[in-house]
């Protein structure tokens, strides 16, 4: 009976080891974006974001293609891309930042989180923090965010023409679902 025993433990480690993953990729993060004005709502939305999250280090990355974001309208999506965030000089943007708090992550549950790092927008790095909700599964883990995001902390001008048509802050909104990815 020890022999057998001896001889399963190598296999339990490695299926304590698959358990125990550590990291997670995201390939289809959804995000989106809303201001409210006086004379017209903006809102758009991608699912084009990638993001990595490791439960270990505590590390969230993502990364936006800008220019994929979809409007309502056509002419609103083209102003976004070529006078507002002018996708073509400014492609991406991104997200490094750290999980706070002191919970582990590795049992299956609803955790309420804050993330501190830094965002980067139209050439522009701040620090930024924002709250979210991550939701671990058996197969995955879910990340819900909403944080707000100052245009001219990014650089982004407004023309006078239509600062009535657009707001100062924009509401941002993340989901992701986080599947695990190579270690």
């Amino acid at each position: 009976m020890k022999k057998g025993f001896f001889l399963m433990l190598p296999l339990l480690a490695i299926l304590a080891g698959a358990r125990a993953q550590q990291r997670f990729t995201c390939d289809n993060a959804v995000v989106s974006f809303f201001s409210s004005a006086p004379l017209e709502d903006i809102d758009a939305r991608t699912d084009k974001g990638i993001s990595t999250l490791d439960i270990q280090t505590r590390e969230l990355y993502f990364k936006i293609p800008v220019n994929t974001f979809q409007f309502k309208r056509s002419l609103m999506q083209e102003h976004f891309n070529s006078d507002y965030l002018e996708t073509e000089k400014y492609p991406f943007a991104e997200f490094k930042g750290q999980l706070q708090g002191s919970d582990s992550l590795t049992r299956a549950g609803t955790y309420t989180v804050s993330v501190k790092g830094q965002l980067t927008i139209h050439g522009v790095t701040r620090d930024c923090t924002a709250d979210g909700t991550l939701t671990v599964m058996s197969d995955r883990i879910r990340a819900v965010s909403a944080f707000q995001v100052r245009l001219a902390d990014y650089n982004i001008k407004i023309p006078r023409l239509v600062i009535r048509n657009i707001a100062e802050v924009v509401d941002v909104k993340i989901n992701a679902d986080y599947l695990p990815g190579p270690s």
